[in-house]
């Protein structure tokens, strides 16, 4: 039994996504990323091809092309309205505001800033336009089973999705 990670390995990993001007950590996971290396594309192919080869323990620190992922920044998803015309319940900075354009397709908006006359939400991705650093922490390896080939993950994974996004926030 191999310890790196290879193809048909179940690895679970920690991650955090770090802004590489400020040093500030933007995202960070409370629950392990598990998956079956080789057979579920959950992670990009470059990080995929970082982690091969990596042992328990390992770090290892990926650039990501937030551009290439979500796009130029596009200023005119930025928005700005009188606080008088938003609802109460989302006068909150980090608050998200789902929208539907003229033809019916919905957009997250995040709340931005607001102070006692205007409220700005923004469209965008908010890593967009950021350079960023994707760092990984291996935390377990191991042959997976026939069945969690087939899933690609982890049997029976079930964070409570609500929970975890309600801490998000």
């Amino acid at each position: 039994m191999s310890d790196t990670i290879e193809d048909e390995k179940f690895v679970e990993l920690n991650y955090k996504v770090i802004d590489n001007k400020t040093g500030d950590v933007l995202v960070t996971v409370d629950y392990p990323l598990a998956y079956v290396h080789g057979v579920n594309d959950v992670m990009s192919e470059e990080v995929t091809k970082e982690l091969y080869g990596k042992k328990v323990g390992d770090i290892i620190e990926v650039p990501i092309d937030t551009a290439k992922l979500y796009g130029e920044r596009d200023e005119s998803l930025v928005f700005t309205d009188l606080l008088e015309n938003v609802p109460e319940e989302y006068r909150e900075i980090g608050m998200t505001i789902t929208m539907e354009n003229e033809q019916g397709e919905p957009r997250d908006f995040i709340v931005t800033r607001f102070d006692d006359k205007t409220l700005t939400v923004d469209g965008n991705n908010p890593l967009c336009g950021r350079e960023v650093t994707f760092m990984l922490e291996v935390l377990t390896i191991r042959d997976a089973t026939e069945e969690e080939i087939e899933l690609g993950g982890a049997v029976g994974a079930d964070p409570d999705l609500n929970e975890i996004l309600d801490r998000a926030k």
